[in-house]
């Protein structure tokens, strides 16, 4: 049974001005569209519709909080890098991202959620050199690591660990799939550590 599951919608916020006020501590979900975060905060929450997941990207638009007990958060960011978004609310959710990113006390860490079959893209980098900087922790889960082998699923984990050793030393990464309830446990114990 997860870790996570008495997990409750608490609210969504498009303004870095209306961030819920409380004494606890967030641990932000981020990634490009369609990498696969909706269905890693279900997977993790052991919720089926927890976080909204669509085929379509770029459908998460607001900051969600989900409320784990009285004063923890998961906090769903918005997917990022999605070309069919006009630039006025493209713009709107950088400032929104990296205002949030950078400035917000209750953020513990961060789980950065990349395809596996993509990993390392530029914008990846770019929310890395948002969030480095704090010093925070930093946790990526290679999803959809189903639709690789296993021998090529460990090279390409080998080879992104190999990357953020020697560029985010505070990184720590690893194997995650959704649809084969793969890295589940390393996941909860990764996140349940910044939670204690």
């Amino acid at each position: 049974m997860s870790r996570f599951n008495n997990v409750t919608f608490y609210t969504s916020v498009n303004d870095v001005r209306d961030l819920p006020l409380h004494t606890g501590i967030e641990i932000a979900f981020a990634g490009r569209s369609n990498a696969g975060k909706s269905s890693a905060i279900n997977t993790l929450t052991n919720r089926s519709r927890l976080a909204f997941v669509s085929k379509t990207p770029g459908r998460t638009q607001l900051i969600n909080y989900f409320q784990l007990k009285t004063d923890h958060f998961f906090v769903d960011l918005p997917g990022y890098g999605y070309a069919k978004v006009p630039d006025p609310i493209r713009l709107h959710w950088q400032d929104l991202l990296s205002s949030y990113l950078q400035t917000r006390q209750a953020l513990k860490g961060l789980v950065l959620i990349m395809d596996i079959r993509h990993p390392l893209k530029p914008l990846d980098i770019k929310m890395l050199d948002w969030f480095a900087p704090t010093g925070k922790a930093i946790h990526i889960l290679l999803t959809k690591a189903d639709k690789l082998s296993s021998q090529r699923a460990s090279t390409t984990l080998k080879d992104v660990a190999l990357y953020l050793n020697g560029a985010y030393p505070q990184c720590s990464v690893q194997l995650f799939s959704s649809l084969a309830a793969t890295g589940v446990e390393e996941a909860t114990a990764v996140i349940s550590k910044w939670l204690a």
